[in-house]
């Protein structure tokens, strides 16, 4: 009997029925996580030479994928400084996979780190060469199974530094701010020990709950919605990340990311903490939203 009400438990749920299944290659996904974040990137600061490493090995897997540019180049540069750091050709990288509408889903993960500090390289493993890695998997994904809407996928420079490369990407978009519908940021996916990934945003843009709960969790992966409360002070990560240049722009945005763990902005943070099990899975859950979203963009976007 219970062999039964398992297989009409299938039948019924057809989201949970395929969630076994990886839209995406883990092998390419663990390399290109493994690759950004080897001491060869040198931490991936921006305006360094590990940083322009970083930079030439994602246009070499844009250009592997097929993403079109716009302008026939996938570079956008930008100028840093800050109290911090000078840098005069920062750059973002960008490409899209054009859809059958005027509205477009942004997908973006910054690849730049802090580089190195007193001897050390921090490799950023998790922050965010995980991110990056997921964005390539979803490039892939959808390069395959073409979209309604435009995707544009967003290699952002300059998280580290305050946010610069997503503020350099919304002063000059590719394309109007009006036709951007939603901006999926990915920062740090690869490091949890509990399953969890969480998905912020949906207190300020109420439309988007009912898409997240579309979201079936997969075997190591679930999404949890959260962090994203004024009152959680520290704990809400709405300004936390890149996507909060478009949340200032009123663009609706889905924050996905980990809580913070013992290798954040830490030495350690490195390809060998990747949790390999969950770290697919996450990716996955990343698409599995970008799919329900493209789906359902008009009921998302805000009336303007």
């Amino acid at each position: 009997m219970k062999k039964i009400i398992v297989c009409a438990c299938l039948l019924a749920l057809p989201l949970l029925s395929t969630a076994q299944e990886l839209p995406l290659d883990k092998k390419q996904l663990l390399k290109d996580i493994e690759f950004l974040s080897s001491d060869e990137m040198e931490g991936r600061l921006s305006g360094s030479k590990g940083n322009k490493m970083a930079q030439e090995y994602i246009l070499g897997r844009f250009t592997a994928i097929g993403l079109e540019a716009f302008n026939g180049s996938y570079k956008q540069h930008f100028r840093i400084e800050n109290k911090k750091l000078l840098v005069e050709q920062a750059t973002n990288l960008i490409g899209y996979i054009p859809g059958k509408s005027d509205l477009a889903i942004v997908v973006t993960a910054h690849y730049d780190h802090v580089g190195q500090r007193n001897g050390q390289v921090y490799n950023g493993a998790d922050d965010n060469a995980s991110g990056i890695g997921a964005l390539l998997a979803a490039a892939s994904y959808f390069m395959e199974h073409p979209p309604k809407h435009t995707l544009v996928f967003v290699a952002l420079d300059g998280e580290e530094l305050g946010l610069q490369g997503a503020n350099a990407f919304l002063e000059n978009p590719p394309i109007p701010l009006e036709r951007i519908a939603l901006n999926v940021n990915m920062d740090m996916l690869s490091v949890n020990s509990k399953g969890e990934l969480y998905a912020s945003g949906a207190f300020h843009y109420p439309k988007l709950e009912p898409y997240l709960l579309q979201v079936g969790a997969r075997p190591n992966a679930r999404l949890i919605l959260g962090h994203d409360r004024p009152e959680q002070g520290h704990n809400d990560w709405t300004g936390q990340s890149d996507h909060f240049q478009f949340h200032k722009r009123q663009i609706p945005f889905v924050y996905f990311g980990v809580e913070d763990h013992p290798y954040y902005h830490q030495p350690t943070d490195d390809f060998i903490n990747t949790n390999t099990t969950f770290y697919p899975e996450a990716a996955a859950l990343v698409i599995d939203f970008i799919k329900v979203a493209d789906a359902n963009l008009q009921d998302i976007q805000p009336v303007k």
